[in-house]
């Protein structure tokens, strides 16, 4: 379960944040991005000595300074699903044909899918077929 997934299915409910500083958040989660920033609403702030408490009604907390992020069991129950369901839908294409969808081998295409097939020199060096990727000048002395 990658943590990420985990945050964007959390979206709109309660969680705690703790610091590296100490300081704790707890509040409903709006939104995250890929560096784990995340946006509070109606957060309660709790300093590192938890004898001074804080009210706001938001607040934005950089992902480099999380120390860890407290999730409600139904939030990772409701990820684990969506793995399972994901897996066996994996599992199902799978068993679909046989086949994966882009061409194998026996297409025509070289042994780099380049393209050619023996009409002259691939463009840029690719695989041509059987030419190889050198230049067919015969004037030059050997």
């Amino acid at each position: 379960m990658l943590p990420l997934s985990l945050l964007r299915t959390a979206q709109n409910h309660p969680m705690l944040v703790e610091l590296k500083n100490g300081e704790t958040y707890n509040g409903h989660l709006v939104s995250c991005d890929n560096w784990m920033n995340i946006n509070l609403r109606e957060v309660i702030c709790t300093s590192r000595d938890g004898d001074k408490f804080w009210r706001m009604p938001e607040c934005y907390i950089r992902g480099s300074t999380i120390k860890y992020l407290r999730i409600p069991d139904e939030v990772i129950d409701m990820v684990k699903e969506d793995v399972q369901m994901k897996s066996r839908g994996r599992g199902e294409m799978k068993g679909r044909g046989g086949q994966n969808q882009r061409g194998g081998r026996g297409t025509g295409r070289g042994a780099f899918g380049g393209r050619g097939g023996g009409r002259g020199p691939a463009p840029l060096g690719r695989g041509g077929g059987n030419q190889g990727n050198k230049p067919q000048n015969k004037s030059r002395p050997k």
